[in-house]
């Protein structure tokens, strides 16, 4: 469920509850009631942790593939360039 996807980029990023939900844009009361499967979380936060932590999409939403596999292949100065792209304000 999305809820332990959400539970799993959190601690293997090292982040508690209020740094998260931060960095996602959504309260920490809401964070809770997601990782517990309560309500499925809206496009836009999906969006949210997808880019905030370049997780792979299909892993997020489905279970699917590696949690980054997007980025398995790729040397660091491929990652960085891809970072910087996806931060770029078009």
């Amino acid at each position: 469920m999305l809820g332990e996807r959400i539970r799993e980029i959190r601690k293997s990023n090292q982040l508690n509850q209020t740094e998260f939900s931060m960095r996602i844009g959504v309260s920490q009361g809401t964070l809770s009631e997601l990782k517990q499967n309560k309500y499925n979380p809206s496009l836009e936060t999906i969006l949210a942790s997808i880019k905030e932590f370049d997780v792979n999409a299909l892993w997020f939403l489905f279970g699917e593939s590696a949690i980054n596999e997007t980025f398995e292949h790729l040397n660091e100065i491929e990652k960085s360039l891809i970072r910087g792209f996806r931060d770029l304000r078009i």
